[in-house]
């Protein structure tokens, strides 16, 4: 049995947010809406695939079960297939998932499921082409809806879809939302907005609680399912007559925290131990040789140490995170 990450309150981390890559392609109104910046990246670039395996070998060692790949956009990565294959090599690790805009999904579906990927997440604001071409900058609506499509064909049992909620944009629309999912088996997941640095105005404008969301569902005979302990944050609520389920996401909700069971390590292999913390471990430096996997392990586990038992998200700190892209949301 591998040791356990536990942090001072108890709480076990079962699952890894791994960002590859911190660029986008994607303008999203909620995270990079005037596109991607360079000039984050550190002089070594983003982890290398040898890094990844030497990152990701450490986490199985000590008990994770999950690793998600995030960024950015994480497959426009060349090597993103090998990045999942080398993931892979990790037989503790039951699910490796991506977080993707969809943008090269119908292409590379097959491909990713045959390489070790379990689980997929696409991320659909609007089902509204006119929408979702407003709210991303990109006129890929169609070519995000064959994504999905692809995923199904190429063997993936259910696709989580990401939403972020938003009043005025899209938190009408649940109806729409019920519908598409009554004969897909989709996971659709309602994020509420989140404030970041570079948001702070349309967090205010648009941020809307989930709980709506939740009394609407518990009234038309939604149940709410149990969380099994590699789950994301997501409360999930099934339906006897659909297809598909409702996951809610709600980070300012009272003891949101006290389930956490995930850590994140950024692109250029920094590891933070909350999305909106206000620095991160830098773990590179013990990348860089198999024979470091020992002291990279007493690092992690020295650094849990210090994390907080909430976020400081009803105060308005939103840490060191500028905009979602950066860590891997």
């Amino acid at each position: 049995m591998a040791p356990q990450l536990t942090d001072a309150f108890a709480r076990k981390f079962y699952y890894l947010r791994l960002s590859i890559t911190d660029v986008c392609n994607f303008r999203c109104t909620y995270c990079l809406p005037d596109g991607y910046k360079p000039g984050r990246v550190s002089n070594n670039g983003f982890l290398s695939v040898d890094e990844i395996r030497r990152v990701t070998r450490a986490f199985a060692a000590m008990g994770t079960e999950k690793v998600r790949l995030t960024g950015g956009e994480p497959s426009l990565r060349r090597d993103f297939t090998d990045i999942i294959e080398t993931v892979r090599q990790n037989e503790a690790i039951r699910q490796i998932a991506v977080t993707t805009n969809g943008y090269r999904l119908a292409r590379d579906a097959a491909n990713w499921k045959a390489a070790g990927l379990t689980h997929v997440n696409v991320s659909v604001d609007s089902l509204d082409a006119r929408q979702f071409h407003a709210i991303t900058g990109q006129d890929k609506f169609r070519q995000v809806m064959d994504g999905i499509d692809a995923a199904f064909d190429a063997g993936f049992t259910k696709v989580k879809v990401n939403t972020v909620l938003m009043r005025d944009i899209n938190h009408h629309q649940l109806d729409t939302f019920l519908a598409w999912i009554k004969p897909r088996p989709i996971q659709l997941r309602f994020i509420e907005l989140m404030e970041t640095g570079e948001g702070s105005d349309l967090f205010h404008k648009h941020h809307i609680s989930g709980m709506v969301l939740r009394e609407a569902l518990l009234q038309r005979g939604w149940i709410h399912q149990i969380r099994q302990r590699s789950d994301g944050p997501a409360q999930v609520f099934c339906h006897p007559d659909y297809a598909g389920e409702i996951g809610l996401i709600m980070p300012y909700e009272k003891d949101f925290c006290a389930s956490c069971n995930r850590l994140r390590v950024s692109s250029v292999g920094k590891l933070h131990l909350c999305l909106f913390g206000d620095g991160g471990v830098d773990l590179r430096d013990l990348l860089l040789e198999d024979a470091q996997q020992s002291e990279l392990e007493t690092r992690i586990t020295a650094a849990l140490a210090h994390k907080k038992q909430t976020h400081f998200l009803h105060q308005g700190n939103t840490g060191i995170t500028q905009n979602l892209s950066y860590i891997g949301g």
